[in-house]
């Protein structure tokens, strides 16, 4: 069975996916400005970050994966998406989906459970930042029903350049 034509499964992410999920993220750390974090983690300096989205509650992480091998293929979460309690009832999602897998619809997927796991939660609005250009982002956040709202003029400083960062949000 060819690559493009097995099945991708989705399911809560657990601690035995922490050293993939972090060596996906130090990916886009190390080499994009899709994540304004400058520098590589450890896996054990992700671990706040893997056990502050349990699997239940707002807060989630939906892990895809290629089913014969178990290979991560991508994530996704909501997280809090400010720290004062009147934010509660709004999140912050974002999808990373692993170099090579890019076109096969693991960020749909992703994006498909991560909404259905949230749907009976007490939730109001999601909230997505998406450093520029990024069209491909931009088009799937657009699918799921976020709007544009603003962007932040080179809020980041990352590679010797500022970038900005366009702002979308989405109801609950």
């Amino acid at each position: 069975m060819s690559p493009e034509s097995t099945e991708v499964q989705v399911r809560p992410g657990v601690e035995g996916d922490l050293e993939a999920l972090t060596a996906l993220y130090n990916h886009y750390v190390g080499e994009t400005a899709i994540t304004f974090d400058t520098a590589i983690f450890t896996p054990e300096e992700r671990r706040p970050w893997l056990l502050s989205h349990p699997e239940d509650g707002p807060h989630r992480l939906m892990v895809a994966t290629e089913p014969e091998t178990g290979e991560v293929l991508g994530y996704a979460t909501s997280s809090p998406f400010r720290m004062k309690p009147a934010y509660a009832t709004s999140v912050e999602t974002t999808v990373y989906v692993a170099p090579g897998a890019g076109r096969r619809g693991v960020g749909t997927l992703l994006y498909t459970a991560l909404f259905e796991a949230l749907s009976d939660e007490d939730l109001h609005r999601a909230y997505a930042g998406i450093a520029l250009p990024n069209e491909a982002s931009a088009r799937l956040h657009e699918r799921f029903g976020f709007r544009h709202v603003g962007t932040y003029r080179e809020v980041g400083r990352k590679f010797g350049r500022y970038w900005d960062v366009a702002w979308y949000e989405k109801p609950l």
